[in-house]
């Protein structure tokens, strides 16, 4: 079914909303669709750190602000247009750096984290469902932090776990969609530096190696579900 749906659009720009698009993953994966033809909305906080990561790509559109702020994920919508056919959730923090123990773990940060990796995604879902095109596709970055019992990860890795779980159900829940959680490994990132700071990651792959597995998933017709990235990019070849 969703096969079908897609090809229906073949010849028609497709639209797509990104978040979390100035920097690692989220531009990576942005400067991989633009090239494609996608047309895309993109979102980050820092707005100048956004308008020159995306300055030169044809077809996007940035929008600066937070995504936990209800009038912003409306203006992402309204810019996206009257039909969506992707939805990447990107945006996300990781806590306090060094990252505490739950022992320690201050509530009102972790109320924070849950907002930005949680809550947020959710909204804009909902908030984009009634433009979604039949076949559309939603992405939930998440993490192998989700399902690992890392020290000194409870914070992240407990609203990765949620965040997967909400991205099974609204699967099971909006059959005519394509929904994915999609971890995209351990990457040289600004975040995962945060992570372990002052230690040195560059042995780490840069988040383009992972784009060929969201890729497959964003252009494919695979099966709603939870992917790591780079497994797929011998299907995304």
């Amino acid at each position: 079914m969703a096969e079908t749906q897609k090809q229906t659009h073949v010849g028609q720009a497709r639209t797509g909303i990104v978040t979390g698009a100035s920097r690692g993953l989220g531009l990576a994966l942005v400067r991989a669709l633009s090239a494609r033809g996608w047309r895309l909305v993109v979102n980050a906080r820092d707005g100048a750190a956004l308008e020159r990561a995306v300055a030169g790509l044809d077809g996007v559109v940035a929008i600066a602000g937070d995504v936990t702020d209800p009038a912003h994920r409306r203006e992402l919508v309204d810019a996206a247009g009257g039909r969506i056919d992707l939805l990447v959730n990107n945006a996300g923090v990781l806590g306090p750096s060094p990252q505490p123990s739950l022992a320690a773990y201050p509530l009102a940060q972790l109320a924070r984290v849950y907002e930005v990796n949680v809550f947020a995604p959710l909204a804009l879902v909902q908030e984009a469902l009634p433009r979604m095109a039949p076949g559309a596709v939603v992405v939930d970055v998440t993490s192998d932090a989700a399902v690992e019992p890392y020290e000194g990860w409870g914070g992240y890795g407990s609203s990765k776990a949620a965040l997967d779980q909400l991205t099974a159900i609204l699967a099971a829940e909006q059959p005519g969609l394509l929904v994915y959680a999609v971890d995209p490994g351990d990457m040289r990132t600004q975040t995962y530096q945060e992570a372990f700071p002052g230690e040195d990651i560059s042995h780490l792959p840069l988040p383009e190696t992972s784009v060929p597995g969201l890729l497959a998933l964003i252009e494919g017709t695979l099966p709603s579900g939870r992917y790591r990235a780079r497994d797929l990019v011998a299907v995304s070849a």
